[in-house]
């Protein structure tokens, strides 16, 4: 391949026949926000051939892509219009692609050589790669940086909070001081004192509160290492925020631990502009100087960093001990919003890792996932939401059974207009979260709290808790209210209503795992339930396929219309599969909340019950019974000008209740021979201008029952998509029987027409009642994992 582009005249050329090759690993990276100097441009279509789109706006970010043939292996450039396939997740490692057309790109601004940029793919269709590579030769490239612009690092493939790379040094070597030697000040005299001076005399300060990182890094900024870290240290005067500035942070964050005593030398003292980053006022017994913040930079000085060992460590210095405000279970209810504490529990949900844009980013999102969380106070658990806190060899790693520390917890509050409450925990900026295996040494092990946690878990017996464990799925909350108009009071980003014609853009705009909620108008028409339980779990490492369905209307653009011989093609156009066209519901504002198109696109009606405070703990499958009676009686009031549809509901209601019953026969038998049309929708379905389907379901959508067995797998299952090619555990048939779902494998497919008769949108609403089935525990036995 290299051969030939590099004998064409153009430097560029088109391969039809080529093998296909694996994709070993992507690599993301800022991009410069200009096009690359002696880049050629984009090819002239050719005849028959699709017509490129216009040229895109400059990317946020670029995209590596190494790939092998099986016996080469060669470090790739991806051309920014094909990025769409990485965003939506429909190119990942392991699978095969055929590449269509390349060029040759040298940079005019570089000596050297340059490297191959891939402007046209097909994706195989058919299972990933899933064997061990063989020893593999390099074709061409062999450099570690990015290959276009001049960024000297990669970042994570997901997200920008996580520590990327080998230029993060695990643990840094530790030099020979000592610390008498030295004259030191404390942190009360530099607050009077530091507008009178230059240089300062060395601190000798304990780090009491860690940040995640925060990546600044934007198009066109020179900036190699664009990172910094915040840190609360205190010594015996005072606590001050200090602040890890640009390549010291691959340098010293993971070293950087809660508890680690710091010389710091050379440092610089700034008046502190930001209150966002100070730790909450009731955290500590001491005074807090917020004037002031201390930076630690490359240069202008460039600090000097000590780390004193822990053996080391004299009772004459008076540096305070790291303090936490460890609550129960039965304690949070009590607690005020935005109440600042530390949890410990064990782990009985978590969810799959899914992702949130950043307010005002294009490309840039938050991941995080949900976690149930038990420590025997109290029959409800801990709901903790958790965004990643670049600890991702923790966060990755979250399974059921484990135990769970969270420290500098948030509490937020959800009241609604009734008076139920949904409390929950959310990570703040200092937010650090530990697992079984990453406790030892931990500050908190000493704490009261904990050591009751841990006697109590050893009077526990371990199978009625594996029994309830629960991992992945579709999770929702806070739940919505019981009205629209309630929903948009308590809302915090702006919500405007769209047309449901507008939705297909929505979701065509989202990324892999995305979550985002959007509100339209619409009317009940049509519900049936669907059961996929002929449809198991994906065990064999393929990437999670749609579930598919009879569809009860034709479609006007089919999925099929990309598909060619079992592949798919993506030009530099950014070709995206269109979707199947669908149906629609009675009158009401709906507020729907959409994965990406791999995922679901799941409709809430606003009229769903919310979850009750914590003296009526019921399920969420019953509040979903609630809801759809409900809304029956609700419409047979007011829809009067509809006497067709105030007959059907009345009929739904009267005539038909078996359907509301059948609904608990559903979820009990796994049996789906429920469905329910209304006239009006009879009358109109074939005469829609448009017909949007979203109904689809995929597996990892349904949670799994946990089992050490195939831990590592059911992980995988529910983690990102990894960014490096490793061979999947591929259980055998004998043990996908392992695989036992946690609810029963169906949903209901809600039609919703538009209030002006002519589009309508097809929606999938699940089963959520696994997370909030209470049962009594018994209390004999002995837990047998109470190693911390």
């Amino acid at each position: 391949m290299l051969g030939e582009v590099l004998k064409a005249s153009s430097l560029r050329v088109s391969l039809p026949e080529a093998p296909p090759v694996t994709v070993l690993l992507l690599q993301r990276y800022m991009a410069d926000g200009m096009p690359l100097a002696g880049a050629p441009g984009p090819a002239p279509p050719q005849a028959g051939a699709p017509c490129p789109a216009q040229a895109a706006p400059c990317p946020s970010y670029f995209y590596d892509m190494t790939v092998t043939d099986g016996i080469f292996w060669e470090k790739c450039h991806l051309d920014p219009q094909l990025n769409g396939l990485i965003h939506q997740n429909k190119l990942g490692c392991g699978m095969q692609v055929k590449i269509a057309q390349c060029s040759y790109v040298y940079n005019e601004k570089r000596l050297g050589r340059g490297f191959l940029c891939i402007e046209q793919l097909e994706v195989l269709e058919g299972p990933a790669f899933t064997d061990a590579p063989p020893q593999l030769k390099v074709c061409h490239v062999k450099s570690t940086l990015p290959l276009k612009g001049g960024k000297k690092h990669y970042l994570p493939l997901w997200n920008n909070d996580d520590p990327c790379g080998d230029m993060w040094v695990e643990k840094t070597p530790l030099r020979e001081v000592s610390v008498d030697e030295f004259k030191l000040t404390s942190l009360f005299h530099l607050a009077m004192t530091w507008e009178t001076r230059i240089n300062f005399q060395p601190l000798l300060v304990r780090i009491i509160h860690k940040s995640r990182l925060r990546y600044y890094g934007k198009p066109k900024t020179k900036l190699d290492v664009p990172y910094q870290a915040y840190f609360d240290v205190a010594d015996h005067s005072g606590m001050v925020l200090m602040v890890l500035w640009g390549s010291l942070c691959p340098e010293w964050y993971h070293s950087m631990k809660i508890g680690t005593v710091l010389l710091l030398e050379k440092y610089a003292v700034k008046k502190s502009l930001s209150s966002k980053t100070q730790s909450s006022p009731g955290d500590l017994q001491m005074k807090r100087f917020c004037s002031i913040e201390i930076a630690l930079n490359v240069r202008d000085p460039p600090a000097k960093i000590n780390i004193i060992p822990e053996n080391k460590i004299k009772p004459e210095w008076k540096l305070p001990e790291v303090e936490y405000q460890f609550i129960t279970r039965s304690e949070l209810d009590e607690l005020a919003q935005n109440h600042f504490c530390d949890i410990i529990g064990l782990v009985q949900y978590v969810g799959r890792i899914e992702r949130k844009r950043k307010k005002g980013c294009v490309d840039d999102f938050w991941t995080y996932r949900w976690v149930h969380v038990i420590d025997g106070t109290s029959e409800q658990p801990f709901i903790v939401e958790l965004f990643a806190t670049s600890q991702p060899d923790i966060f990755e790693q979250i399974h059921p059974m484990t135990y769970l520390v969270c420290t500098q917890m948030r509490v937020e509050r959800n009241i609604s207009e009734n008076g139920s409450n949904t409390v929950y925990l959310t990570t703040s900026l200092k937010s650090q979260i530990f697992i079984t295996g990453w406790h030892k040494g931990q500050p908190y092990t000493k704490d009261p709290k904990v050591k009751n946690f841990i006697q109590w878990m050893k009077t526990q017996e371990e199978a009625s808790y594996m029994d309830r464990s629960i991992i992945g799925g579709y999770y929702l909350l806070p739940p919505l209210p019981d009205t629209f108009l309630e929903y948009c009071k308590n809302i915090k980003e702006e919500l405007a209503l769209i047309a449901i014609s507008e939705t297909e853009k929505e979701i065509d705009s989202l990324h892999y795992r995305e979550q985002k909620r959007i509100a339209f108008q619409g009317i009940i028409s049509a519900i049936r339930c669907v059961s996929c339980s002929s449809t198991s779990q994906d065990a064999s490492g393929v990437r999670p396929m749609q579930i598919k369905k009879r569809s009860s209307v034709c479609t006007s653009v089919s999925e099929t219309d990309h598909i060619n011989k079992g592949r798919r093609k993506y030009q530099q156009a950014g070709e995206s599969a269109s979707k199947q066209k669908s149906p629609p519901l009675e009158q009401r504002n709906i507020v729907t909340r959409s994965c990406t198109k791999r995922q679901i696109a799941t409709v809430e009606a606003t009229d769903h019950h919310p979850v009750p405070s914590q003296h009526s703990y019921l399920t969420r499958a019953a509040s979903k019974k609630r809801m759809l009676r409900k809304f029956l009686q609700d419409n047979s009031h007011a829809k009067k000008e509809s006497k067709e549809v105030m007959e059907t509901a009345q009929t739904y209601e009267t005539g038909n209740k078996e359907i509301a019953d059948g609904f608990k026969e559903v979820h009990t038998q796994r049996m789906c021979h429920n469905s329910w049309e209304s006239v009006l929708w009879t009358a109109v379905k074939d005469n829609l201008t448009q017909h949007l389907n979203f109904s689809n379901v995929f597996p990892e959508s349904f949670p799994c029952k946990f089992n050490y067995i195939h831990k590592e797998f059911l992980m995988k299952q529910y983690n990102l998509q990894a960014a490096k090619f490793k061979p999947k555990e591929r259980p055998t048939s004998g043990e996908m029987n392992h695989f036992e779902s946690a609810c029963p494998l169906e949903y209901y497919e809600v039609a919703i027409l538009g209030i002006n008769h002519d589009v309508a949108i097809e929606v999938a609403l699940l089963h959520d009642s696994y997370l909030f089935q209470v049962k009594d525990t018994p209390q004999n036995a002995v837990f047998s994992h109470t190693k911390m």
